[in-house]
């Protein structure tokens, strides 16, 4: 249930960085970003001492969307 978890909360982060990034990329694309999103998200906050383990769905979700936004400012460098 946890994988089927990431896959739900990753899609929704990746379709909102995408959308507040002004990209436009297919579906597929959006759940990729939220999910390796969510992974940069939480090694971020790790870092900064946060356990995003035991944050409840709305922190999670931001979570993912900040390290989606991540992703694409780092894509459109390159």
């Amino acid at each position: 249930m946890g994988f089927l978890y990431s896959i739900i909360i990753g899609g929704i982060a990746g379709y909102l960085a995408s959308r507040f990034m002004g990209s436009h990329n297919s579906a597929l694309v959006n759940i990729i970003l939220g999910i390796v999103g969510g992974l940069v998200g939480g090694f971020i906050a790790r870092r900064l001492g946060n356990d995003p383990d035991n944050d409840g769905l709305l922190m999670n979700l931001l979570i993912a969307f900040g390290g989606a936004v991540v992703l694409i400012f780092i894509g459109r460098l390159f």
